[in-house]
């Protein structure tokens, strides 16, 4: 299984020697539940986007700093090939940042919510089974890292998982994309260097309750197989 990650950030340098760099964060938790995947990176925020869009069996969009409506050339042309994977009928899974690009380019709506920031470990429930699923699950935890949220939906959308902070928490278009708020790749090591190293933006009570909910554990390995699954 051949899957195409389109890169859109890197770990902060100073983070890296500790926590390494996204590519390897996914290649880990994905190649958990397949052995055998190649993961095929594409340099996304560097303008490098894939040549054709069957150069790999599915699809990843990473998470980033950026956000989706910034004015960024790479980012209009993420959503060109979004746009041109959904009218092939491509595998996608969008993550984060992801999760809210791929939203945009089919015509939902992204804004800095009002709520601000989101951090630390997210509890949601499964409004909607599906057959990639497994049975029998009502809620997960995840990790998460936004200010951004999806507030409307492209059409034909199905929301698959919400919570109190973030209504379109996880969702579904037709069968072939899908996203996902929350960063399965995350460890809570990382998700904890992260917000430390972005004290001067979040503020103290929202910090300090992201930490101390990182005694809960994350659902990280039942999303990773969810990934394969639906990849597949």
């Amino acid at each position: 299984m051949k899957i195409g990650l389109l890169l859109c950030d890197d770990v902060r340098s100073e983070l890296q020697k500790e926590h390494k760099n996204y590519p390897e964060m996914f290649a880990a938790l994905l190649k958990k539940q397949q052995p055998d995947l190649e993961l095929v990176i594409y340099r996304v925020l560097d303008n490098k986007l894939p040549a054709k869009t069957d150069e790999c069996d599915g699809w990843l969009i990473s998470g980033s700093r950026h956000g989706a409506n910034d004015d960024f050339e790479w980012i209009s042309a993420l959503e060109d090939f979004i746009r041109q994977l959904h009218k092939e009928g491509r595998k996608l899974v969008g993550i984060c940042f992801g999760h809210q690009v791929m939203a945009q380019a089919l015509g939902g709506k992204v804004v800095e919510s009002d709520k601000g920031w989101g951090v630390g470990m997210s509890e949601n429930s499964l409004l909607r089974y599906k057959a990639w699923m497994d049975k029998g699950i009502g809620e997960f935890n995840l990790l998460v890292s936004h200010k951004d949220q999806v507030v409307e939906l492209p059409e034909s959308t199905e929301i698959l998982a919400a919570s109190d902070f973030c209504p379109y928490y996880m969702l579904q278009y037709g069968e072939n994309f899908m996203s996902v708020q929350g960063h399965p790749e995350f460890s809570k090591e990382y998700s904890a260097a992260l917000m430390d190293s972005r004290r001067d933006s979040i503020p103290e009570k929202v910090l300090n309750m992201g930490m101390e909910s990182l005694i809960q554990k994350p659902d990280s390995d039942l999303l990773g197989k969810w990934i394969i699954q639906f990849l597949k």
